[in-house]
């Protein structure tokens, strides 16, 4: 053999040794729908998203009755949600959760949920707080259902940080009415507040005072003195003298 063919016998095998560690073996697996999950769950670790879409997608169209599907279908939520495409991911695990009710890991689901309704809470409590209401009612879902469950770690803090917005945008839009002098629209807000959020001492003393004082320019004298009547002995010490104020000049004026 010539000096030529060596060479090419030389760069023939190195090529073969090249291309075959590049070749990647497939995971194991007793089914095709498995190992292409398989291949999915190492693709999502590495942060491949659009790979392990396909390969879902593959398991989800040609396996729809392998037990894997349902846990393809889950694992496209996650994808959603790490590609911070909250409002497609919270549909996305309502509908897995709709059609696999008894799915062994219900919790994570659940969670999940309530996670990516949280993710999309504004920054500010002036914009639309739909996101934190349904927060609240998944967190508040969870707790119930799996109180012990690993993933009900925090969700306390979340409900209450939820909570803390809704009460903030309530009592802005109440001031804003008793401050444009909308005295009625302000009262009808005062006492949604009031009833609404009876846990927190501070904010419903605040507003049953301010329903006095709305009451009151509105000349309903009876209605303020009622509302008093009502609540004296659970208005807060800070406000308890200021509403009592309010009380005597409404039944001055009666």
């Amino acid at each position: 053999m010539n000096k030529f063919g060596k060479k090419l016998n030389l760069i023939v095998l190195a090529l073969g040794l090249f291309l075959g560690s590049c070749a990647t073996e497939r995971p194991q697996g007793q089914t095709e729908a498995e190992v292409l999950y398989q291949e999915a769950q190492e693709l999502y670790d590495a942060g491949r998203y659009l790979l392990a879409t396909e390969k879902l997608n593959t398991i989800r169209s040609k396996y729809s009755y392998s037990v894997y599907t349902a846990k393809a279908e889950l694992m496209q939520a996650d994808i959603l949600f790490k590609q911070e495409n909250y409002v497609e991911a919270a549909a996305s695990y309502i509908i897995f959760r709709d059609f696999h009710p008894k799915f062994e890991n219900l919790d994570y689901v659940i969670y999940k949920i309530a996670e990516s309704y949280y993710q999309q809470i504004p920054s500010t409590f002036d914009r639309d707080l739909t996101a934190a209401h349904e927060a609240i009612k998944y967190f508040e879902e969870m707790l119930r259902l799996f109180r012990n469950s690993e993933y009900a770690k925090g969700a306390v803090e979340k409900i209450q940080t939820s909570k803390q917005m809704i009460k903030d945008k309530e009592k802005y839009i109440a001031d804003f009415y008793y401050k444009t002098e909308k005295f009625n629209p302000a009262r009808i807000r005062y006492k949604k507040i009031a009833e609404q959020f009876a846990d927190d001492v501070e904010l419903r003393s605040y507003a049953v005072f301010k329903y006095m004082q709305a009451s009151y320019h509105l000349k309903e004298m009876n209605d303020c003195k009622s509302v008093y009547r009502m609540y004296s002995t659970l208005i807060s010490k800070k406000y308890s003298t200021l509403a009592k104020d309010v009380n005597d000049k409404c039944t001055i004026k009666e």
